[in-house]
């Protein structure tokens, strides 16, 4: 890939990536709240549904970009002496280190942005500040684990370039189906990133944060918010992968 095309990939990405957030952010609020451990009214209900915004208007380029360019990147760079055979092993391989790079920026984002969704008389810096001051930088990534676990699942979606509509709808299926099989990861990292410090939850065990959840509200605990979630992907996909496809080839 040449540096052009990496630019290309950067801007598309990022660009798609925020206007996904900032459009389907009340469902993703929705969802959080109902995954959090004081359920849905207590942490809000329908109040403040846009709290916590502004972490993701600042995370959502740099992270969109960063996934896309190490897509694209490393797909190139595996392309190079690949028998056509082994694309889709490429693809996988190309998303998966995808999301373990843009994670080292969104997990910070989704730690303050989860934070403010569960406390929307609370603002964004001072959730920052206290989450630093509390627990070191370190305390931003808490559930880095389960949140590379769960986007590595799904992003195993990413296919071919096609035409811009034909990304969307294919975006809009596949993403639906992973946003429900990922479902329980989904909830497991919400509880990790919402635990009080120093509780065996916010040791960021997966297996016991999905243990706990099953054993205090069984099967419907562990698909806590499905339907925002299953709804804000699905969306998302539609946009994210037609409007990327799109806006790169007008930069190409």
């Amino acid at each position: 890939m040449d540096r052009g095309d990496f630019l290309v990939s950067l801007t598309a990405g990022g660009l798609a990536g925020v206007c996904v957030d900032l459009i389907l952010f009340p469902l993703d609020t929705v969802k959080t709240r109902l995954q959090s451990p004081q359920g849905f009214k207590k942490a809000g209900g329908f109040r403040g549904i846009y709290a916590g915004v502004p972490s993701t208007a600042v995370g959502s380029f740099p992270n969109a970009a960063a996934f896309f360019a190490t897509y694209e990147f490393t797909k190139a760079t595996l392309r190079k002496d690949a028998s056509p055979y082994s694309s889709p092993l490429t693809h996988m391989l190309a998303a998966s280190l995808g999301e373990v790079v843009a994670c080292l920026i969104r997990v910070p984002s989704e730690v303050v942005k989860q934070r403010a969704q569960v406390s929307p008389s609370s603002s964004t810096l001072r959730i920052l500040s206290n989450t630093v001051c509390e627990e070191g930088i370190l305390g931003l990534y808490r559930g880095y684990k389960s949140t590379v676990l769960r986007e590595d699942l799904w992003s195993w979606k990413q296919g071919h370039v096609v035409d811009s509509w034909q990304s969307a709808v294919c975006g809009a299926f596949a993403g639906g189906f992973a946003a429900a099989v990922t479902t329980p990861l989904d909830v497991a990292k919400t509880r990790i990133m919402l635990a009080k410090t120093g509780s065996r939850t916010a040791s960021g065990n997966v297996l016991s944060a999905l243990h706990q959840v099953w054993r205090t509200q069984g099967i419907s605990g562990l698909f806590a918010g499905v339907v925002p979630r299953i709804s804000a992907i699905s969306l998302g996909g539609f946009i994210f992968l037609g409007m990327y496809d799109k806006i790169r080839r007008l930069l190409l």
